[in-house]
Parts: C-alpha cells; sequence; structure tokens
C-alpha cells in the first residue's frame, strides 16, 4: 500500500472561492484549479473549491455556518532564504496582506528559533505562521499543517505523532522539542514542538497548557484519497473513533481530528462537468458513512449501467 498525498479540506460558510483565490494570490506558484457547485444538500447549494498552494493541494467549502475556524489547525508557511533569496519580502508582503481584516497571535518579529515569525489569522479565521526558515537547517515543505493539542488533549501530541505515523505507510518522524521545567502551565516533558511525514504529507504537533477555550473541529480536516475500496476500510477502521461523527466519508479520531477517507476516484467524479452525474453520486453519499466505492461508480454510471 502506497501512502496517499492528504489534503487540507477548509470549511467556510459562503466564502470559499473568495478565499481560495486571495490565498493563491499570497502565495507563489499557486492557483485555483476548479469550482463545484455540489446542489440539494442539507445546507443548500455549495461550491466545492480545487486549489493549489505551491504545490499543495487543498480543498474548501462554502457548506454554511457550523463550524469556526480556530487555532487549534495552523499552516506553517516556511519561507526559506536558502532556496529564495528574496524569502524576507516575500514573508513580509505575505503577512501584509493577511493584517488586512486579519487577526495578529504573535507579532511579526525576530524570536529564539527564528530571525522572524508571526502568527496571524486571516480575515476568515484561518490561522497561519509565517516563519522565515533557517537555510542550514533540513528543508521542510512551503506549507505544513500544524496541529496544536489544548485542553483535554493537551500532553498527547506525541502519542497523536506515533498513532499517525503507524497508521499511515512510509511515515518517519522528524524534530522533537519538549517544555523543560519552568514553562508553567505547559508540563515539563510535553511536545513544545514536534514534526513528522506521514506517508508524502509533513505536519506539525506540539502541546499547549494554557486555557485557550478551543479544540478540534471539522472547519479544517484532512483529505485521504484511497486508490480502492480496501484502502477506504483500512484507513477509516484506523481513524475513526467516534461513530457520531461518521457521514458521509468524514470521521474523527481518539485525538478530535477530522478526516475525509475518500476513493481518490470521487475527485474526477464531481469534476466531471456533468450536473446530472454529479447529482446522483452526491445523493448516494449523502446517504453513507464509510463511503462504498462500487455504490458510487454505479450512481456515477446512471440507472441501468452495469
Amino acid at each position: 500500500m502506497t501512502a496517499p498525498l492528504i489534503t487540507p479540506h477548509l470549511w467556510f460558510d459562503k466564502e470559499a472561492v473568495e478565499a481560495a483565490r486571495f490565498y493563491a494570490v499570497v502565495f507563489p506558484n499557486s492557483s485555483v484549479e476548479d469550482i463545484v457547485t455540489i446542489r440539494g444538500t442539507p445546507s443548500g447549494d455549495c461550491d466545492v473549491v480545487y486549489f493549489r498552494l505551491n504545490g499543495q493541494p487543498f480543498m474548501a467549502i462554502s457548506g454554511g455556518p457550523h463550524f469556526r475556524f480556530n487555532p487549534s489547525v495552523s499552516f506553517i508557511v516556511n519561507f526559506d532564504p536558502g532556496r529564495d533569496p528574496q524569502a524576507r519580502e516575500r514573508l513580509d508582503a505575505a503577512w501584509g496582506r493577511f493584517a488586512e481584516g486579519g487577526q495578529v497571535r504573535m507579532p511579526l518579529d525576530r524570536y529564539p528559533f527564528s530571525e522572524r515569525y508571526g502568527w496571524i489569522e486571516d480575515r476568515w479565521g484561518v490561522s497561519w505562521q509565517l516563519i522565515l526558515s533557517n537555510p542550514d537547517a533540513e528543508p521542510r515543505p512551503f506549507l505544513t499543517p500544524a496541529l496544536l493539542f489544548t485542553g483535554e488533549v493537551c500532553g498527547r501530541a506525541e502519542e497523536a505523532g506515533e498513532f499517525y505515523r503507524s497508521v499511515f505507510p512510509g511515515s518517519h518522524p522528524g524534530r522533537l522539542a519538549r517544555y523543560p521545567a519552568g514553562m508553567e502551565p505547559n508540563r515539563e516533558g510535553t511536545v513544545m514542538f514536534s514534526d513528522f511525514r506521514l506517508g508524502q504529507t509533513w505536519f506539525a504537533a506540539m502541546d499547549s497548557g494554557f486555557p485557550h477555550g478551543f479544540g478540534f473541529n471539522e472547519a479544517i480536516s484532512f483529505v485521504v484519497p484511497c486508490r480502492d475500496q480496501a484502502e477506504v476500510d483500512y484507513y477509516w477502521e484506523k481513524l475513526s473513533a467516534v461513530p457520531e461523527a461518521e457521514r458521509c466519508g468524514w470521521c474523527k479520531d481518539g485525538f478530535g481530528v477530522s478526516w475525509q477517507v475518500v476513493p481518490a476516484e470521487l475527485d474526477a467524479m464531481m469534476r466531471c462537468g456533468d450536473q446530472a452525474r454529479v447529482a446522483r453520486v452526491v445523493r448516494a453519499l449523502l446517504g453513507m458513512k464509510k463511503l462504498d466505492l462500487a455504490a458510487l461508480r454505479a450512481a456515477f454510471s446512471g440507472p441501468g449501467s452495469r
């Protein structure tokens, strides 16, 4: 079994297209690839947007006001002067765009871990950590999803990293830094910062003992594209730990992080341009918890097909 390329998925109220186009302007080598309108969902008509940010695939949906973004999931953006002599200027320009209607969590400044770093929420509430990378350090991708373990799951970042690496083939650990004594309310020995590769995709994770008042939710989930039903079954069994959260290929793991376990060919079905076929697939999908590839294929092909 080969490891899938995991895709971050952002749930907006009505602004998915606007936000994706904005991000594609902010970041280099980025573009909106496709926009598909899904009709007849419980939220009404929804736009689904497929886009890439510096090569990293993303998805977004205008799915209604059901979930709100919060900093439990953010995106680390590595501006590496070793690969781009204009890295600092590009970082500052991106920060300026995010600051328009955004909210600063950590000011753009010099810190012990970086010459230039800042944490900011954009106008829709999505969190971004912009960092000027150390060109002498082991390189990391331009974009890395970062998981912040707070509240009931504080102290479980290391456990989560180990679990995820056991699930996705070809995974391996990266950096790990622990909190020393004297950094209360953070508990000594818990994770100040870690990163790890899940198959082809890098993630970061850290604990925070502060009373933030937020936690993981469905506003940001991670799409796992599967080659066949056997892979759907495998990842669903490994990742789904909250039965009441199971719907339409969505599930939650034991840490509260949301995943979408989907057949890879579902993308082609949804982006085929035939509204009748898309409508049939959506109707079939809405009645499922774990996705049934054979049933989706039958719905896509239509009545009387073999």
